[in-house]
């Protein structure tokens, strides 16, 4: 199947991508002939996906690299790149191309360090392939030291070096660096075209597939992983219970311990998985002895401090994470709240609590639920801004309790 068949409803972005593609094609064909370069061409150096979250900035990326690798001898026939199926197609979609470096964070920022490894690897020549391409997913993370390491390599590129890099928004990337790409926006997709995707791709049953896709308002991973996630939908079910939990001030103290507590656990659990094979993996290649309590090689402490420092930014990360998704679904009920308050036709996201919605709803009028959400969108600025989470989610609570 076609590279572009995970970009759910973003078919004006794919023709885009598809012309830049070609031209690139052309491009390289030419090169390899010794003919001159096509006069006109719709690729450029460096590319900028920008869409809110769940649109598939980095699934467009993927896809494009992989279309810009493309060898698949239908081209020779009028074929278009990008067949899905070829090497150059199926290495750089499953992550082992040669020449495709994606690059996305588990950490808060991306250093300086990192971008300058990435800068060095920009000036190489294709090794196997036809273009040398990276992918920054998380181009919004950059420090601002990163981000001026990077603005030389994407002003002066080597001659079949590609910069794709994703953000959600044009003001979270440098104005310097923006300035330098070609902008693509990516949309919300419907409802309707992330369910087909979940029955296509994941094999999810058609009625889970669209109310997890309803209860995400069209953010592909978050339905996929609802869709295939026990879990995932029980930590939904109780952040969904919290509106109707914040009745007395003990109440509000003791949901946002609860809220704090389940991030932290998520986190712990992610690290628990990670952080000891890293740890056992880094020892192992400094020469230590076999078991924690061996003793490490003279001048490895330092090493080993650096890994323990990422590993809890990780979890750093990870709990942030969480609590931000699990504020995201706050902010869907009371949306949904209030879109019952002014009998709007909009569509009810959280249909399996209609009941508690009604309740709610009844209970105050639109103008408490405004300042509801307000509360919420004051803790995700809170958390950005380092404020210690058990801290800004109480606030939060009882803001949510006050109205």
């Amino acid at each position: 199947m076609p590279v572009w068949d995970d970009l759910v409803g973003q078919e004006r972005v794919q023709a885009q991508l598809a012309a830049a593609a070609r031209d690139a094609d052309a491009f390289v064909t030419a090169a390899a002939e010794g003919a001159p370069p096509p006069a006109a061409s719709k690729m450029t150096h460096a590319w900028l996906f920008t869409g809110p979250p769940g649109s598939g900035r980095a699934t467009a990326a993927r896809a494009f690299a992989a279309a810009l690798q493309c060898v698949s001898p239908d081209r020779a026939l009028g074929g278009e790149p990008g067949c899905g199926f070829c090497d150059g197609c199926h290495t750089t979609l499953v992550g082992t191309h040669a020449d495709v470096e994606v690059v996305r964070t588990d950490l808060l920022s991306i250093g300086v360090k990192e971008t300058r490894d990435l800068v060095r690897r920009a000036q190489l020549s294709p090794a196997v392939g036809r273009w040398q391409v990276i992918v920054l997913e998380d181009a919004d993370r950059l420090t601002e030291g990163a981000g001026n390491v990077l603005l030389k390599a994407v002003e002066e590129p080597a001659p079949r070096t590609v910069w794709l890099l994703c953000a959600p928004s044009l003001e979270d990337v440098l104005p310097t660096i923006r300035s330098r790409c070609r902008h693509l926006t990516l949309g919300t997709p419907s409802v309707e075209a992330v369910a087909d995707l979940l029955v296509r791709r994941d094999g999810v049953e058609p009625e889970a597939a669209y109310a997890a896709s309803r209860a995400t308002q069209g953010h592909i991973d978050r339905a996929r992983r609802l869709a295939t996630d026990g879990s995932a939908r029980a930590r939904r079910a109780s952040v969904l219970k919290l509106p109707l939990r914040v009745d007395d001030v003990g109440a509000c103290l003791k949901a946002a311990q609860e809220l704090v507590d389940a991030a932290a656990e998520d986190a712990k659990q992610v690290a628990e998985e990670v952080d000891a094979k890293e740890t056992e993996d880094l020892r192992a290649a400094l020469g230590a002895g076999a078991g924690a309590g061996s003793r490490m090689p003279r001048g490895t402490a330092g090493v080993m401090k650096e890994l323990e420092d990422r590993q809890k930014r990780r979890r750093t990360r990870t709990q942030r994470d969480t609590l931000d998704l699990a504020l995201t679904d706050l902010t869907g009920f009371y949306r949904d709240v209030l879109a019952i308050q002014l009998g709007s036709r909009v569509a009810i996201a959280n249909e399996e609590v209609r009941h508690d919605l009604d309740r709610v709803a009844r209970a105050c009028g639109p103008e408490r639920t405004l300042r509801r959400i307000e509360a919420i969108i004051a803790c995700r600025d809170a958390l950005d801004r380092n404020v210690a989470p058990l801290l800004a989610v109480e606030a939060m609570t009882m803001a949510l309790r006050a109205g």
